[in-house]
């Protein structure tokens, strides 16, 4: 079998300058703590800390600067199947002002990176980013936008969006055209009283559903927003001019119920939610039915769907889904048996001491305040319930597998 012991990788230093997103200045004075990532300067917390950061979102509503992430556009009347072509999911069936999941795979199923997309339609009310916009010097000749699924736009992870862009553009920039939106600025505002907040600036917003979007003008501010996010909780994605971004972020850090939150809380939060992170959850070498992500992919691109194949590493992909026993490994979640957080790059044994698996995030999760992670271990040790034990520091402590995600989800689905 496949050996899925943790595989060291040297990381190597670079002297590359950061690079800062529109709200740098205001993090700064705010007291955040600055670190790099993704090639950004970003705020991991602020002074109130990780800790009551993480329970505010889950209590009231935080702001998160995330513009460090990739936005861009597809435009043309081939647009829904072209981007079609390189996803494993159902983008030409995606109603307008609809969102979805979706995961870029390569040739051998791997996992580029994973992304939302958004079908903006011809309609203006839901047409978002700049419908002006054309591609950069380079890029594919404009296209007609059909009536649907001919101008979707997309979000990207921060640390792959330079590879997507190039990936998108070289596999597809020939059915369509392939528009970088550099000048966006992305903020997220999540938690449960996110939606009294941003509706007293943007009164409608409370009508959106989960996964659905439009324009709005939010404190005097352009902006496209979507009722989504990566925290389990309510809350919103919003794309705004960067020029605008300040304006729009001190407006909503004005309202009694939002306070801003660091990198640090956003990631113990998408982990209660058993969300993945690309680079700890998913690459490369990680397919979609490994990750249990079998739900991202629609039953129209499965075998025997109407659309089945004809994305990259299909047949792996879907002799996965047909055949489970297949896998060699296999994303659980875990909860740890005593009170020790248990980190990425942890080993995990069987009762025999042989390693079954290696966790991909762990920490102490904040609301249930007990340690949590994600881990792949192979198929035999995946079923609920099943004990492991983590490797920490050459001693071993017992874990069990638990069902995902480790706090409800809180998504408004109306």
């Amino acid at each position: 079998m496949l050996s899925i012991c943790p595989r060291r990788t040297p990381v190597s230093a670079t002297d590359t300058p950061l690079s800062k997103t529109p709200l740098n200045a205001l993090h700064l004075e705010l007291g955040a703590r600055m670190v790099p990532f993704a090639g950004y300067s970003m705020p991991v917390q602020y002074p109130a800390g990780l800790m009551a950061e993480h329970h505010h979102t889950r209590s009231a509503a935080g702001l998160f600067d995330v513009s460090h992430m990739g936005q861009l556009r597809l435009v043309g009347p081939d647009a829904a199947a072209a981007l079609e072509s390189l996803i494993p999911v159902d983008v030409i069936g995606l109603a307008v002002g609809k969102q979805r999941y979706g995961l870029l795979l390569n040739d051998e199923g791997g996992t580029i990176d994973d992304l939302m997309f958004f079908n903006l339609g011809e309609d203006r009310s839901v047409a978002g980013p700049p419908q002006d916009a054309s591609a950069p010097s380079g890029g594919s000749e404009p296209h007609a936008v059909s009536k649907r699924g001919g101008n979707i736009f997309v979000i990207v992870n921060g640390a792959c969006k330079v590879g997507d862009i190039a990936h998108i553009q070289q596999k597809i920039g020939s059915r369509c055209e392939v528009i970088p939106m550099p000048d966006m600025a992305l903020l997220a505002l999540q938690g449960p009283q996110a939606v009294t907040a941003l509706a007293r600036l943007a009164p409608g917003v409370e009508q959106l559903v989960f996964m659905t979007g439009g324009r709005f003008t939010v404190a005097g501010c352009d902006c496209f927003l979507t009722r989504s996010g990566y925290t389990g909780e309510d809350g919103f994605e919003i794309s705004v001019p960067s020029d605008q971004a300040d304006t729009l972020a001190r407006a909503l850090l004005a309202q009694p119920e939002v306070k801003p939150i660091g990198l640090g809380a956003r990631n113990s939060l998408r982990l209660e939610a058993g969300l993945c992170l690309y680079g700890n959850d998913l690459d490369t070498s990680t397919t979609p039915v490994e990750a249990s992500l079998n739900w991202a992919i629609q039953k129209v691109r499965r075998t025997g769907g109407e659309r089945a194949g004809g994305f990259p590493g299909a047949e792996k992909v879907l002799a996965q889904l047909d055949t489970p026993a297949s896998l060699a490994r296999k994303r659980v979640g875990l909860i740890a048996l005593e009170r020790v957080p248990v980190r990425e790059h942890t080993e995990l044994h069987n009762a025999e001491g042989r390693c079954i698996g290696e966790v991909t995030s762990g920490l102490l999760g904040p609301t249930i305040d007990t340690p949590v992670a994600m881990a792949y271990v192979e198929p035999a040790f995946a079923v609920i319930g099943t004990r492991v034990n983590a490797m920490v520091r050459g001693k071993p402590v017992p874990m069990e597998v638990r069902a995902m995600p480790f706090v409800p989800a809180r998504y408004f689905r109306g």
